[in-house]
């Protein structure tokens, strides 16, 4: 693929040498040169000098065939713009904004823009971590669903996953044990000591903890 990322701070820097270590090929843009340091010396992609918004940069860093543009600076309305300009003017496949302000970000999401809030994203993990060890909302970009790991041990042995899946309230995706994690059919056998990882309605998170014995995570 072909990436432009617009701001090499800490994120921007991590992402431009993990995708380029990937093998695609990334530009990485940002106003101040002493900030391309951070992508060390294995960085092979290209760095512009710039404000990330500007058009003329922005065609020639290539944006015109670009699959993907994240900006990650560290000002929500520099990334905004960045969005709406790679989405709106040169149609972009995929843009992706990180964005610090919760209610700003609510709002663009709203209006079709791919948003990443870090705000948001930590907050929901510590939240989960507090709810519930094991469950994470945050995986799925959703309020209202997230991921549970359950052991497979006591009564849950020896059923089919067809047996504890609940209709709009929990879903088992995967199984994992010592040689890997397979997707299950319905009449997938569970045993012991394996992992179930199951998609569950927030709402219903406790309910099914009590229905399925889960002790207190």
């Amino acid at each position: 693929m072909y990436i432009i990322i617009v701001g090499c701070g800490r994120v921007g820097s991590e992402l431009a040498k993990l995708l380029s270590g990937e093998g695609h090929d990334v530009v990485v843009v940002d106003r101040e040169q002493k900030s391309f340091d951070r992508l060390g010396n294995t960085f092979n992609g290209i760095t512009l000098v710039g404000n990330g918004f500007e058009l003329e940069l922005l065609r020639h860093a290539g944006i015109e065939k670009a699959d993907a543009v994240c900006s990650v600076t560290n000002g929500d309305n520099t990334n905004l713009i960045v969005a709406q300009v790679a989405r709106k003017i040169f149609k972009v496949p995929k843009v992706i904004a990180r964005v610090y302000d919760p209610q700003r970000a609510n709002l663009y999401d709203a209006l079709g823009l791919d948003i990443l809030s870090g705000t948001i994203l930590f907050a929901a993990m510590i939240r989960d971590k507090i709810v519930e060890s094991r469950f994470s909302s945050y995986l799925i970009e959703s309020k209202d669903v997230g991921v549970i790991e359950i052991e497979v041990k006591g009564e849950l042995v020896g059923k089919h996953v067809h047996e504890i899946n609940v209709p709009g309230e929990l879903m088992v995706v995967a199984v994992q044990d010592v040689r890997g994690v397979i997707i299950p059919e319905p009449r997938t056998v569970l045993k012991a000591k394996e992992t179930v990882m199951a998609v569950v309605k927030v709402a219903s998170l406790e309910k099914i903890k009590e229905s399925l014995k889960i002790a207190e995570g």
